[in-house]
């Protein structure tokens, strides 16, 4: 008999943050040949897109000058050019358009603001909401409906890019941008209302700081980055199985492993519930 086919999986995005400051890999991959290598180390675990960084977006950050971040961005992204579909993480025009003429084809945006970008270069762009600025996003973030604002944003935001002419609009609610660990849990348990404003949803909790809250003993510290790992892919195999189109992470091989099983899983469950019927 045939193997039968696979089930199409969610797709997963693999972080390469070439900074010296991200909360995550805290400048493990600044150096421009390590960053590469880390980039092909990511394409060989399966990583259907490559996100590349050059300006932290943690809480307190501070910001990069142009320049700079072209200095560091650029070269890796030509580098990694044709290995795997690669995205580029900024806010920044300048640096938008540099990385798509040396390869990028996505546009990973956390001010939401780049889309005429998208729309001249013919490129794909994720609108990702954040409340404030990485300065001030987590003093204290206020809503009187977080699903609701959050979704309301996103989707006036995709009408516009789409309105523009950019070819594939994602939507991204935010994860730890401007939020609580209320918030963050709100929205992740919101996923099927975000996929259903008809637009692809991109999620990202990969080591955020509010799973290390959840994670650790009642009073205590957070747990630290390098120990966040299962809920990482715990919210992240929820996150895809409500729907979500695409994960962003920093541990590309047991993530993919992860989506791998959500298409079968997915496709059992409602061939399970159609023979239940009503």
């Amino acid at each position: 008999m045939p193997a039968a086919p696979a089930e199409p999986r969610p797709l997963v995005m693999g972080i390469l943050n070439v900074t010296p400051d991200s909360f995550s890999d805290g400048g493990r991959w600044f150096d421009r040949g390590r960053a590469i290598e880390h980039g092909l180390a990511m394409v060989a675990e399966g990583a259907d897109v490559v996100d590349v960084g050059g300006e932290s977006t943690r809480p307190g950050a501070e910001p990069v000058e142009v320049d700079e971040e072209l200095r560091r961005v650029v070269p890796v992204i030509e580098a990694l050019a044709g290995q795997v579909r690669l995205s580029v993480d900024t806010t920044k025009e300048e640096v938008a358009e540099a990385a798509v003429d040396a390869g990028a084809t996505l546009l990973n945006d956390v001010s939401a603001s780049l889309w005429p970008v998208a729309a001249r270069r013919g490129v794909g762009w994720v609108a990702l909401h954040r409340k404030g600025t990485p300065a001030t996003m987590q003093v204290d973030p206020q809503y009187d409906d977080v699903v609701g604002e959050v979704t309301e944003f996103l989707v006036g935001r995709a009408e516009a890019a789409t309105r523009a002419g950019v070819p594939e609009v994602w939507i991204d609610p935010g994860i730890g941008f401007g939020k609580t660990v209320g918030h963050n849990l709100e929205l992740l348990a919101a996923v099927p209302a975000l996929v259903g404003t008809g637009y692809p949803v991109l999620v990202g909790t990969s080591r955020k700081r509010f799973l290390g809250v959840l994670t650790a003993p009642a009073g205590s510290e957070p747990d630290p980055v390098d120990e966040r790992l299962p809920a990482s892919l715990a919210t992240a195999a929820s996150a895809m199985a409500q729907g979500a189109g695409m994960v962003r992470v920093h541990d590309v091989a047991p993530t993919v492993q992860a989506a791998t099983l959500v298409g079968p899983l997915a496709s059992a469950a409602a061939q399970r519930t159609s023979e239940d019927g009503p």
